[in-house]
């Protein structure tokens, strides 16, 4: 019960950080936007014209009146309607969320599987050649921006050696999409039964997947390597060494559990990130996910698109620290109740 009890605090939380969350994004969305008229106003626009445009628009209450209706439909899922697309918002993003999730989710894993194994390895071999490696690739990882690797690679794979399809998105521009069971264009493909196509949509894939991997694995190899490194220096580990376990027993049965917390932290905060829309790498690949939305609301001060994306943006990072603080529960005994 107490274990519980605990857990629905956490929960609890999320509600007064949700709503300074969406507070925020209103008010700052409506103080440094401007009038949004203009968008839809010719110029010769009369001012009867613009009244009944700000009426239409609901911006003609005062701004108190405005943020309490706003606060009624978000409770009720509504965000709004993108003046650039005519669509609602959550359709808007729940439409993209597919694209963006099939990326983030291969990036993510790719990035675990290659970044702990990575990080222990540098750690068992301190200041050996594999850690002086390791520490140069995560290192260079974290300091090339994202979009050059993504330019990079296109160059390489797409321009030079044409192995590897260009910036077009999850197919290529004449290939039919299956029809949307999932949204998931590999598991789309395989429903259908067309190879050829989940053939074209895994590769339109690799590239995307191998730049975010390559940005969020140096920070998930460093900090499970200096977790490693200050878990191979405890107590424990001598008393381990003491009572005869091997070498793998104790790095992975005893260090690296308790290494994990930190590495759980970091993970959270990528996976924010990552499902939030990686917009840099979204936009250089043509891929439609929720980041290029974004970035098109950017470039049409649509800021009802952007108001929402923000906050669901927001709003995942504040659910993926919550998950990573349940985590915690489960894997450190000494944060239990």
């Amino acid at each position: 019960m107490a274990l519980l009890r605990m857990i629905l605090t956490r929960i609890f939380w999320i509600l007064p950080v949700a709503l300074g969350v969406v507070t925020i994004t209103f008010f700052s969305s409506r103080l440094f936007n401007g009038d949004p008229t203009e968008l839809f106003a010719p110029p010769e626009a009369t001012a009867e014209l613009l009244e009944l445009i700000r009426a239409d628009l609901g911006l003609d209450d005062p701004l108190p009146v405005q943020y309490l209706r706003y606060l009624g439909e978000i409770v009720q899922g509504d965000l709004g309607t993108s003046f650039s697309t005519g669509n609602p918002v959550t359709a808007d993003l729940t439409n993209r969320l597919p694209a963006t999730l099939e990326l983030g989710m291969l990036g993510l894993m790719l990035a675990i599987l290659l970044g702990v194994p990575l990080g222990v390895l540098a750690a068992v071999k301190r200041e050996k050649w594999p850690d002086f490696a390791v520490r140069i690739v995560t290192l260079t990882g974290m300091a090339i921006p994202q979009f050059w690797i993504g330019l990079v690679l296109l160059f390489i794979f797409f321009v030079q050696l044409q192995w590897l399809p260009g910036p077009v998105g999850r197919l290529p521009l004449w290939v039919d999409p299956p029809p949307r069971v999932t949204g998931f264009m590999l598991i789309d493909t395989l429903l259908a039964g067309d190879g050829a196509k989940f053939w074209a949509a895994l590769r339109a894939l690799i590239l995307p997947v191998i730049t975010l991997a390559l940005c969020t694995l140096a920070p998930i190899a460093r900090v499970t390597r200096s977790s490693m490194v200050e878990a191979l220096q405890s107590d424990y580990v001598r008393t381990a060494h003491a009572m005869g376990h091997g070498e793998r027993t104790i790095w992975f049965r005893y260090c690296l559990r308790n290494a994990l917390l930190p590495v759980i932290t970091v993970i959270g905060g990528i996976i924010g990130f990552v499902f939030g829309g990686a917009v840099l790498i979204e936009a250089i690949f043509g891929w439609p996910g929720v980041g290029q939305y974004a970035l098109q609301a950017i470039e049409q001060a649509d800021y009802i698109a952007m108001q929402g994306f923000v906050i669901y943006a927001s709003l995942l990072y504040v659910l993926a620290f919550l998950v990573v603080d349940l985590l915690y529960l489960f894997v450190d005994p000494r944060m239990r109740p």
